[in-house]
């Protein structure tokens, strides 16, 4: 077995690697994308998370039942050396090969791409390259006004006043919304199967082997993606440039703090077995209007909100608050669980959800609104443009 220090390492890279990808696809589309349909676009972008999870359980449900099939194993509690046979350190290795081919086509279209022509114009100043992207990407011909770019573009940095005067108050809103989603998002995903195993879905794992139980957990959790998971994302994308952001990401986190005080306050009665079809249809429900909800939007926001020099910077540090709030739910729920049991668990995870429904109101609506103006570049380029005519009508009484 691959030691675990080995593991975390490899979790490092996939952080600093792929998971830079998160603010480069949404402030990519969110820039090329016009404001009726910025939201459904960007929405689309992290949709095919839900078509990932799926070809995940797929390949995990395919090889593991291969495994099955060929080396039959004992239940543990029959025998624990048999039932966790050598051949079946390969399956984890083979489902997470198959993960490196998305991957290299990630980084090859990746190497492809130009940078966006708001960021080469207003932050590098070019704006014949600018022009030149653009013509080459939306297949029309643009022309260069560099005399206008000059004048454009908000120069403040992050660590600035300006920044926190303009920005500071949205920027906690989209850090500690993807924090405390992320906390109770990456909650319930990991911890699956315990949940399953607690309320008697899926055996216990001593009456399995190694195999039974990747099968069985990736069949379980392949069900709850197809039927919640992927329709939330796409229900965000039917909706979000109807009702936006802020409506579906309050409504998102009202539904999961219900339907989690709702499993868990009554929790002696999911546990009975006439009444586990009830538990898993509300669970389902709460990763429906996850994705349906914050899960999508606090991708969505942060590509939207803030100025094109620190939109990737500011959607990356989001982000990184939402990879913290997931190591707290990881590790948090874990100890939890063990500690004062699956019930209080959940009651904690639903006050997490109802907290990140109180942050949201610290996020402004960017529905039908340009970036400019969400921004407030708009406004710096309003008085760039009138100090400008102003200057021309001086010259021209002169």
């Amino acid at each position: 077995m691959v030691p675990f220090h080995s593991n975390c390492d490899c979790r490092f890279w996939l952080g600093f690697g792929i998971g830079g990808d998160y603010p480069l696809s949404a402030t990519i589309m969110s820039e090329y994308a016009n404001k009726k349909t910025r939201g459904a676009f960007i929405a689309a972008v992290f949709a095919m998370q839900g078509f990932g999870i799926l070809a995940g359980g797929t390949v995990a449900i395919i090889v593991s039942a291969a495994f099955k099939a060929r080396f039959p194993a004992p239940s543990y509690e029959v025998d624990p050396a048999a039932s966790i046979f050598p051949e079946a350190d390969y399956v984890w290795r083979i489902i997470l090969m198959f993960g490196a081919i998305p991957a290299l086509m990630t980084y090859y279209w990746r190497a492809k791409m130009p940078e966006t022509a708001r960021y080469t114009a207003l932050v590098a100043k070019n704006a014949k390259q600018a022009a030149a992207d653009m013509s080459k990407v939306l297949q029309v011909e643009v022309e260069a006004e560099q005399e206008n770019i000059e004048q454009g573009g908000n120069d403040f940095g992050l660590f600035s006043k300006d920044f926190l005067r303009r920005h500071g108050v949205h920027l906690l809103g989209t850090t500690s919304t993807w924090f405390l989603l992320d906390i109770a998002f990456y909650s319930q995903n990991l911890f699956q199967k315990d949940i399953f195993s607690a309320i008697g879905w899926i055996p216990k794992a001593k009456t399995m082997s190694a195999l039974e139980e990747v099968f069985r957990i990736a069949r379980a959790q392949t069900l709850i993606a197809l039927c919640s998971t992927v329709p939330g994302y796409w229900f965000t994308v039917a909706f979000i440039d109807r009702i936006g952001r802020f409506s579906i990401q309050i409504m998102g986190f009202f539904f999961m703090t219900v339907f989690m005080f709702a499993l868990a306050i009554p929790y002696q009665h999911w546990t009975l077995k006439e009444n586990r079809v009830g538990f898993v249809v509300m669970y389902s429900l709460t990763f429906f209007f996850a994705n349906f909800g914050p899960n999508a939007t606090t991708f969505v926001v942060p590509a939207e909100i803030f100025p094109a020099r620190l939109r990737s910077t500011c959607h990356g540090i989001s982000a990184a608050w939402g990879k913290a709030g997931a190591m707290v739910g990881a590790f948090g729920f874990q100890y939890a669980e063990k500690g004062i049991g699956v019930r209080n668990s959940l009651i904690i995870l639903g006050v997490v959800n109802l907290l990140g429904l109180l942050f949201t109101f610290l996020v402004p609506e960017s529905k039908g609104k340009s970036l400019e103006d969400l921004s407030g570049e708009g406004e710096q380029e309003n008085a760039a443009a009138s100090g400008s005519r102003q200057q021309e009508n001086a010259t021209a009484a002169v």
